[in-house]
């Protein structure tokens, strides 16, 4: 007789038991709180440009070729440097600095944003003051309320120049053009961007005379530079020749004016010991010339030449080559 398959009574009781006592264990405690992590859509991510080695590449070369603006204006060779980018939102920028400053806002039409351009104003009173003759003073002027037509003029002189030099440094990773759209002169109520947008700071310090530094900042969006994320963050190997040609000029100059010695050597004596502690003021010693003057450079035997006369003043003339 085949046995039924249909559980009994007792074993279908047992059987709910069991489950009970799991669903009991396995029940939610009422006082446990599950941890939530909170998101926010659309928030930017501050990581999308990676290390910022382009961005830094880029601010590294700028500072290379803008020498040429400010040396024009200032009559010497400033030094200019790069602090590494730095993120934040546009509100916590403004806080850090002083209300009156000049804001130079320009349009990036290729990536379809704006760019701001913050110079301190102690720095707009050097240049000018430079630019008309003046001296750049240890005590820099502090501009209050407005700047006048003349710094007007400077600053967009000097702005013009920078806008300029950074399509050149952009040039070789993404080639953007910068346009002038306005200036302003109070920090707090710029139209440039709202307080909780995320900017992009890259700073400049501008190394003048006397001790006196200044600085620079240009600011990007984040939302700006979102399109070309993966070239800021890539290691990219230009297939543009990258040297520095105005580098590799004054490197060439530098090395051409370096002082050597250079000697004719038109005889040779040999004289004893004896004989040459007779010697007398007004003695006589003969001299046999040889064929050809040895001349040394730095002690090293490089020219052969021949004696001669050249403007009424004895001269050599190079006949061979030593190399």
């Amino acid at each position: 007789m085949a046995r039924s398959k249909k559980l009994s009574d007792d074993e279908v009781e047992a059987l709910i038991g069991v489950l009970g006592d799991e669903d009991a264990e396995n029940a939610p405690n009422p006082n446990y709180q599950a941890e939530i992590r909170k998101v926010e859509l659309g928030v930017d991510d501050l990581s999308i440009l990676g290390d910022y080695f382009a961005l830094r590449m880029i601010n590294e070369r700028f500072c290379r070729l803008c020498k040429s603006i400010f040396a024009s204006i200032l009559r010497l060779q400033p030094k200019v440097s790069a602090f590494p980018p730095e993120i934040k939102t546009f509100g916590e920028y403004k806080s850090e600095l002083d209300e009156f400053m000049s804001l130079t806002i320009s349009k990036v039409d290729a990536l379809k944003g704006i760019q701001l351009l913050a110079l301190e104003p102690e720095l707009v009173s050097a240049l000018t003051s430079s630019y008309y003759g003046g001296s750049i003073i240890k005590t820099l002027r502090k501009i209050e309320g407005e700047f006048t037509a003349t710094e007007n003029l400077v600053i967009k002189t000097v702005s013009q120049g920078i806008n300029d030099t950074l399509e050149k440094a952009w040039s070789e990773l993404f080639p953007i053009s910068f346009h002038f759209q306005a200036h302003e002169e109070q920090l707090q109520q710029t139209s440039f961007l709202d307080n909780e947008d995320v900017v992009v700071v890259c700073s400049f310090n501008l190394q003048l005379p006397d001790e006196i530094s200044s600085r620079i900042d240009i600011l990007y969006p984040l939302q700006m530079l979102k399109p070309i994320a993966s070239k800021l963050k890539a290691r990219p190997q230009s297939e543009q020749n990258e040297r520095d040609l105005t580098w590799q000029q004054k490197l060439e100059r530098a090395v051409l004016t370096i002082p050597l010695k250079l000697t004719a050597e038109i005889a040779k004596i040999k004289i004893d010991i004896g004989k040459l502690s007779d010697v007398k003021k007004d003695d006589t010693l003969p001299v046999l010339l040889g064929k050809g003057v040895k001349v040394c450079v730095e002690g090293k035997h490089t020219y052969t030449a021949d004696l001669g006369n050249k403007a009424d003043r004895t001269a050599i003339e190079i006949q061979k080559i030593h190399k």
